[in-house]
């Protein structure tokens, strides 16, 4: 196999005991039928409801080789981020334990690391059967909207308190889902390189027809609260929403409900 920092990753078998380092890689694996081999996972994953309890093997501050070997794992899958990839490759390497990393920048990718992990672990049928299902899922969705005009939204994904708000970005997979759901972001050009950020201001200048943030929702109730934010028409209208961050900002299986979602909210029941 060639995995997403295009290295060639030999398993002799199918592995029995699996770190996921991320939730998105446990979800995956959770989804081709492969939970009941996961023995570890990172401080942050907290579905399937299942992995509660397992052993940690990291979380904000890092990852520990040492906290692996001692689960006797025979697989790592992670993602670089957080520099996951950096710390662990050579280590795992280094007492014979593969490691696989999955890259997820767009929602083809999201699916391609579906078959990955499938192929990876001897369920590439139970995989293939499951993209199946999420591409039809999509085509019926792109079916019902058909000839529908798109909603221009805004997606608040994070705040930093001091008037700068983080969104989604061309080229991944949130944007796409909210594309394929209907909508358009009105920053369709956010830099490519660094966090997308954008100024309240450029907001209010915007004036979204949908305000959706990714988060909870007392945090979508201070929206109409911030200068000036009373004048948008999606607040006018009445259009301020909470959209599930685990549909929208973890890159698994879930992201096709979040897209069936985000299409009944932005298109009612046309879709």
């Amino acid at each position: 196999m060639t995995d997403g920092l295009g290295r060639r990753v030999v398993l002799a078998r199918p592995p029995r005991r699996i770190v996921a380092i991320f939730a998105s890689n446990t979800e995956m694996l959770a989804a081709i039928g492969a939970l009941d081999r996961v023995v570890g996972v990172e401080a942050y994953t907290r579905f399937p409801p299942e992995v509660q309890g397992l052993p940690l093997v990291g979380g904000r501050l890092g990852f520990s080789a040492e906290a692996i070997a001692r689960l006797e794992a025979d697989l790592v899958v992670m993602t670089p981020a957080r520099n996951a990839a950096h710390a662990l490759t050579e280590p795992m390497s280094r007492i014979g334990v593969p490691t696989l990393v999955v890259t997820h920048r767009d929602l083809p990718q999201i699916f391609a690391n579906l078959r990955l992990l499938g192929m990876a672990t001897g369920q590439e049928t139970v995989a293939e059967a499951l993209v199946a299902r999420l591409e039809a899922r999509l085509d019926a969705v792109r079916m019902r909207l058909a000839g529908r005009a798109p909603v221009r939204v805004f997606m608040e994904t994070s705040s930093t308190g001091r008037g700068v708000f983080g969104t989604i970005r061309p080229g991944s997979y949130s944007f796409d889902a909210v594309r394929l759901a209907g909508g358009e972001s009105v920053f369709p050009d956010v830099s490519p390189n660094g966090p997308p950020l954008v100024s309240g201001e450029a907001i209010l200048r915007a004036d979204p027809d949908f305000y959706l943030v990714a988060g909870r929702p007392d945090q979508a109730a201070e929206v109409p609260h911030r200068t000036g934010f009373a004048a948008l028409s999606a607040v006018r209208g009445g259009r301020v929403h909470v959209v599930s961050r685990a549909q929208f900002l973890i890159p698994g299986p879930r992201v096709v409900d979040g897209v069936e979602n985000l299409a009944r909210l932005l298109h009612g029941e046309a879709a």
